[in-house]
C-alpha cells in the first residue's frame, strides 16, 4: 500500500479538482497567459466608428437624434465603406422626423446596414425582454444579435455564432459582418492575442463633419458604429486585466472570424493520455531514481507541454487544455516532498524554536515550573516586571514572587492551588490575581494565567504574568468618570439616577418623601460670553462647592448638564420641609461666589419634584423636575417651583392641535396642491406630486412641517392619508376624462401599511374612481419599510399586480437604501433634493447622483430628481441619464385649478391645434 500511496494521492487530487471544477479556472488562467505571450495585429478590414467623449462634447448629450445616424450612413456610403453595423439601440421610437430621416438613409444605402437585437433582463427576475429594431428599420436592414455571455469570473471569453430570439435563430453581429454562416454552430473562443489597439478606430464626429483623412480610412472596410465613451457604460472585462468597449469586443470577434482564429478546445482524450503517461512514468521511476531526478522530469514535462500548447495556439485555432496535467505534476511534487521530509522531527524543532522565540519576545512575563513548582523558564518580560535576572530565579519556588499578606489572617497565594484549578478547568487554563513583590520590596497586583501540560520530564506548569497596576488605576478612574462629573467632581446623571432609585425604595418602606431639586443658573451664558469658558468653569466649580455645603452629607448633589445641577434628598418626618430646604438653597446664592480675584453674583432657579406626588420613579422625578425648572425660569426666576400636573400644559397644546386637525378634517379645510414632474429632455409634463395643505380659518395656509409630524404620530394619520389618496385619485381621473393623462404621485403614511390592507384599499379606490392604474404612483420612505418587512413586501407585490407604480422617496438619506432596492419590488426612486441642490458645485453630490442613476438603470428603475431650481442643473442631470425631475424651476406646488391652467390647458390646446 505504501508503494502506491503517491499515485493514490494524485488520483485523489485529480478527483477533487474535477468534482469542484477548479481545473476550469486554471485552464482559463493558462489560456490567458498564452494570449499574453503571443501578439498578432488586426487585419484592418474592420473599423470602429466610435461614439467617444470628443463626439459627445461636440454634438451634445446622449442619446443623439437619429437624423445624425442617417447623415453618418450617407457619409459612410460616400466614403466607399462596405457593411455598416450599428451597436446602438433602435428598439424605441424617437421624434418622427429623425426616425423618418434614418429610414430614408437605410433605403438609400441599399440594405448593407446591420442593426442590433438583444435580450434585456427583467427587473424582477422575470422573462427576459427582447429588444428588436423598430419594424420599419428592420425591414431595411440585416438583423444581428449583440448579446455576449459573461463567465463566472466576470470576463467575456466565448462569442456566440448565433442565438435564438423568439421563434427564429438570429446570427451574431460579428458573424454577419464577416459573412459567415450561423446555423447550429457552437460559440467559439475569441482570440485575445489579436491586439485590440491595432483595430482602426475613428471618431463619429470626424466622420460626420466629412474629415477627408478619416473618410479615406473607411474605403472598402467593414464598419462597427458604437459607444466607446466611459460615461455611456458599454464596457466589458476580458482576459489579462483588460477592459474594452462593446464595439471593440464585436470587432475582436469579427477579426477572429476573418483571420480563421475561431478558437476551440481540443478533446479530453489527449489530456487523459498525457495523464496516463505521466502516471506510468512516475510509477516506473519512483524507487529507481533519486527525488531530484524525478523533480527535474516533472518540471521538464510541465514546461514542455506548455510550450507545445503555445506553439499549437500560434499556428492553429486550437487551445490545448493542460490544466489537469499541471495539477498532476503539482500533486506528484507534493508527494515527493511528503515522502522525503521528516515532518515529525521538523514540526518538533519548529515548535521548540517557535516557543523559544515567543517566550523571549513576549512583553508579558512568562514563567514555567516543574511538577514541584520550581521555576525552569524565566523570560525578559518577567525580569522587567519583578526586577530579577534569570539566574536569580531559576530553581526558586514560584511563591518567591508573592508578597506576604499585610493582614495576619489572610491566606498566602499558593501555586499548587492555582495548578489544581488549571487541571479542573476545561482547556487547562485558569486566570487568578495575587499580590506580587518586586526585587526592591514594592508590592503590586499581578494577573496570572496558569496552564499545565505533560512534558518529557514530567508534568509542567506555565504562567503568563501581567502587572495590572495601571489597569487597576484606570479601572478606578473609569468607574469614577462613569459616576462623576469631570469638572466639578459631583455625581453625574447616572449616579444621581441610581441614588434616587435607592432613596425611593427606602421611602416606600418608611413612608416618607424623596425630593429632587433641579437647579438652573440664571444668566450663566453671559459669564461664558464675556469672560470666557475658563472663567465659566471656575464659576461652575464654585457653585458645586456651595451646593455641597448647603445640601449636607445625606443628599446626592449632581451636575446634569452645562449649567444645570440637581440635589436628591430623602425627607424624613421632623426634618426640614422641602419648601424651606429649597428656599434655603436659593438664599445661599444671594452671597457672591469668589473665584480667584473675581466675585460673581449668580442667581439660581429651582424646579422641585417630590415623590410620590411628583413622580413614582427616578425617571419621572427627573422629567417633572425639569418641567418645574422651566416653569420657574418663565415665571419665578430666582425662586423655586414645586411640580404640579398643571405644568404639563405643553402636552395640552399638542392635544389642542390634534383636536384642531380633527375639526379641519371634518370641515374640509385640507387641500391638495400639485407640483409638476417633467421629462428633463424636453420639459414635457409626465405627472404631478400631490402635497397636502391646511387652510386654517384664522391663520391661512399652515405649513405641512408644522402639522404633519403631529398627524403622522396621531390617530388621525390613517384618516387623513386615506383622504389624500382618494382626493388625488379622483383629481387624476377628472384630468384623464378631460383628455390629460397625468400620473399623480402620493406620499404614503406609515399608518397605511401598518394597519389594514393597503393593496385592497388601492384596488377598491381604482374600481370606484375608474382611474387607469398606471396613472397612480405611491411613494414610500425608509421609515415605512423598517417594520414587518415580509408583510410590506407582499403588499407591494399585490399593488404592482394592479398596475400601480411604487417609488422609493428621499433615496440616499437613510441607512439601508441599497438593501431595500434589492429586497422590495420597486419601479423607481426619487433622488433626495439634498443631493441635487449643490449638484453643480459639489463633486461628491455629482458622484453620488451619477452612481445612483447608473445603478437604477441596471436595475430597470426609473429615476426622478427632486429640488431642481435652474436649467443648468436640469441639463446636467440629463447628461447623467436622468429622465424625470421636479422642482421650483418647473413649478411650485399649486392648487389643482392653477395646475390645470398652467400645464394642462396649454397642452390640450396644442393637441387640438395639431
Amino acid at each position: 500500500m505504501k508503494r502506491y500511496r503517491p499515485h493514490i494521492l494524485v488520483v485523489i487530487a485529480l478527483a477533487v479538482v474535477l468534482s469542484t471544477g477548479w481545473h476550469g479556472a486554471l485552464r482559463n488562467a493558462l489560456t490567458d497567459l498564452r494570449f499574453a505571450w503571443q501578439s498578432r495585429p488586426a487585419t484592418g478590414n474592420v473599423v470602429v466608428v466610435a461614439i467617444d467623449a470628443p463626439s459627445i462634447d461636440q454634438i451634445g448629450f446622449w442619446p443623439w437624434p437619429r437624423r445624425l445616424h442617417a447623415e453618418l450612413l450617407h457619409r459612410l456610403e460616400a466614403a466607399g465603406a462596405q457593411d455598416v453595423a450599428f451597436d446602438v439601440d433602435f428598439s424605441t421610437p424617437s421624434d418622427p422626423a429623425s426616425d423618418a430621416a434614418f429610414l430614408t438613409a437605410l433605403r438609400e444605402v441599399g440594405g448593407s446596414t446591420i442593426l442590433p437585437s438583444f435580450k434585456q433582463p427583467a427587473p424582477n427576475g422575470g422573462t427576459a425582454h427582447i429588444n428588436r429594431p423598430l419594424k420599419p428599420f428592420s425591414n431595411q436592414s440585416w438583423p444581428a444579435v449583440v448579446n455576449v455571455a459573461i463567465e463566472s469570473d466576470g470576463l467575456v471569453r466565448r462569442y456566440p455564432v448565433g442565438e435564438k430570439l423568439g421563434d427564429s435563430q438570429m446570427p451574431s453581429m460579428a458573424v454577419v459582418l464577416a459573412g459567415q454562416d450561423a446555423n447550429r454552430r457552437p460559440p467559439f473562443l475569441i482570440d485575445y492575442s489579436i491586439r485590440a489597439s491595432s483595430i482602426p478606430t475613428v471618431s463619429y464626429s470626424d466622420v460626420l463633419r466629412g474629415d477627408a483623412a478619416t473618410l479615406d480610412k473607411l474605403r472598402d472596410k467593414k464598419i462597427i458604429v458604437g459607444a466607446t465613451a466611459l460615461e455611456l457604460g458599454d464596457r466589458f472585462s476580458v482576459p489579462n486585466g483588460k477592459i474594452i468597449s462593446g464595439p471593440g469586443l464585436q470587432a475582436l470577434a469579427a477579426e477572429s472570424i476573418l483571420q480563421n482564429r475561431m478558437l476551440r478546445w481540443t478533446s479530453d482524450a489527449g489530456m487523459f493520455a498525457g495523464l496516463g503517461l505521466i502516471c506510468l512514468l512516475m510509477m516506473y521511476s519512483w524507487r529507481r531514481f533519486a527525488p531530484g531526478v524525478r523533480v527535474a522530469v516533472l518540471v521538464a514535462a510541465g514546461v514542455g507541454v506548455e510550450l507545445a500548447a503555445a506553439l499549437v495556439l500560434a499556428k492553429w485555432p486550437l487551445i490545448i487544455d493542460t490544466s489537469l496535467f499541471h495539477i498532476a505534476i503539482i500533486a506528484y511534487l507534493t508527494a515527493i516532498a511528503l515522502d522525503e521530509i521528516d515532518f515529525r522531527g521538523l514540526l518538533g524543532r519548529i515548535a521548540e524554536s517557535r516557543f523559544h522565540r515567543i517566550a523571549m519576545s513576549l512583553g508579558d512575563g512568562l514563567v514555567c515550573t516543574d511538577e514541584d513548582h520550581r521555576i525552569t523558564v524565566w523570560n525578559p518580560g518577567a525580569s522587567a516586571i519583578f526586577g530579577y535576572m534569570p539566574a536569580e530565579m531559576i530553581g526558586q519556588p514560584f511563591e518567591a514572587l508573592c508578597a506576604v499578606p499585610a493582614d495576619a489572617g489572610a491566606k498566602t497565594f499558593a501555586m499548587r492551588d492555582a495548578a489544581r484549578q488549571a487541571l479542573l478547568v476545561p482547556g487547562g487554563a485558569v486566570v487568578v490575581e495575587f499580590v506580587g513583590r518586586r526585587k526592591n520590596g514594592e508590592t503590586f497586583p499581578v494577573e496570572a494565567s496558569f496552564s499545565g501540560w505533560q512534558g518529557t520530564d514530567g508534568f509542567q506548569y506555565g504562567a503568563i504574568l501581567r502587572d495590572i497596576s495601571v489597569r487597576k488605576r484606570e479601572a478606578e478612574r473609569v468607574r469614577y468618570l462613569a459616576e462623576h462629573d469631570a469638572l466639578t467632581g459631583l455625581a453625574n446623571r447616572n449616579m444621581l439616577h441610581a441614588g434616587l432609585v435607592d432613596m425611593i425604595a427606602d421611602a416606600e418602606r418608611r413612608s416618607c418623601e424623596v425630593a429632587l431639586l433641579v437647579i438652573g443658573l440664571d444668566g450663566f451664558q453671559r459669564i461664558n460670553d464675556m469672560l470666557g469658558h475658563s472663567a465659566g468653569d471656575l464659576v461652575l466649580q464654585a457653585v458645586a462647592d456651595r451646593l455641597k455645603e448647603q445640601a449636607g452629607d445625606r443628599s446626592v448633589v449632581a451636575r446634569l448638564s452645562g449649567d444645570e445641577f440637581a440635589i436628591g434628598r430623602e425627607s424624613a418626618d421632623g426634618g426640614e420641609p422641602i419648601a424651606e430646604f429649597a428656599e434655603r438653597i436659593t438664599r445661599a446664592f444671594e452671597a457672591p461666589l469668589t473665584t480667584g480675584t473675581r466675585q460673581h453674583r449668580v442667581r439660581i432657579s429651582l424646579g422641585v419634584a417630590v415623590y410620590p406626588e411628583g413622580g413614582h420613579n427616578a425617571d419621572d422625578l427627573l422629567s417633572n423636575g425639569h418641567l418645574a425648572l422651566t416653569k420657574a425660569k418663565l415665571t419665578r426666576r430666582g425662586s423655586h417651583v414645586i411640580f404640579e400636573n398643571a405644568i404639563r400644559q405643553e402636552l395640552e397644546n399638542r392635544l389642542t392641535l390634534e383636536s384642531e386637525l380633527a375639526l379641519a378634517a371634518d370641515r374640509g379645510e385640507f387641500e391638495l396642491f400639485y407640483q409638476p414632474q417633467v421629462r428633463l429632455v424636453d420639459g414635457g409634463l409626465v405627472g404631478a406630486e400631490a402635497l397636502i395643505r391646511w387652510r386654517h380659518p384664522l391663520r391661512g395656509h399652515v405649513s405641512p412641517g408644522e402639522f404633519m409630524p403631529v398627524v403622522n404620530t396621531s390617530a388621525l394619520s390613517e384618516r387623513i392619508a386615506t383622504w389624500v389618496m382618494e382626493t388625488a385619485a379622483r383629481q387624476a381621473r377628472a384630468w384623464e376624462l378631460s383628455g390629460s393623462s397625468v400620473r399623480v404621485a402620493i406620499n404614503l403614511s406609515p399608518s397605511q401599511l401598518h394597519s389594514g390592507d393597503l393593496a385592497h384599499s388601492v384596488a377598491t379606490l381604482l374600481d370606484t374612481t375608474g382611474l387607469t392604474p398606471s396613472l397612480l404612483e405611491l411613494e414610500v420612505t425608509e421609515d415605512i419599510l423598517l417594520h414587518d418587512e415580509a408583510r410590506v413586501l407582499d403588499m407591494f407585490k399585490r399593488i404592482q399586480q394592479l398596475g400601480v407604480r411604487i417609488l422609493f422617496d428621499d433615496f440616499g438619506t437613510g441607512y439601508a437604501s441599497l438593501s431595500y432596492l434589492k429586497k422590495f419590488p420597486l419601479d423607481g426612486l426619487k433622488i433626495d433634493r439634498s443631493f441635487v441642490l449643490d449638484l453643480l458645485a459639489d463633486s461628491d453630490d455629482a458622484a453620488i447622483v451619477g452612481s445612483t442613476i447608473g445603478l437604477s438603470k441596471q436595475l430597470g428603475l426609473t429615476v426622478v430628481a427632486e429640488g431642481i431650481e435652474n436649467r443648468a442643473t436640469a441639463d446636467f442631470l440629463v447628461s447623467m441619464g436622468c429622465e424625470e425631475g421636479q422642482g421650483y424651476f418647473f413649478g411650485r406646488p399649486m392648487p389643482a385649478a392653477a395646475f390645470e391652467t398652467q400645464f394642462l390647458t396649454a397642452e390640450l390646446e396644442a393637441v387640438s391645434a395639431a
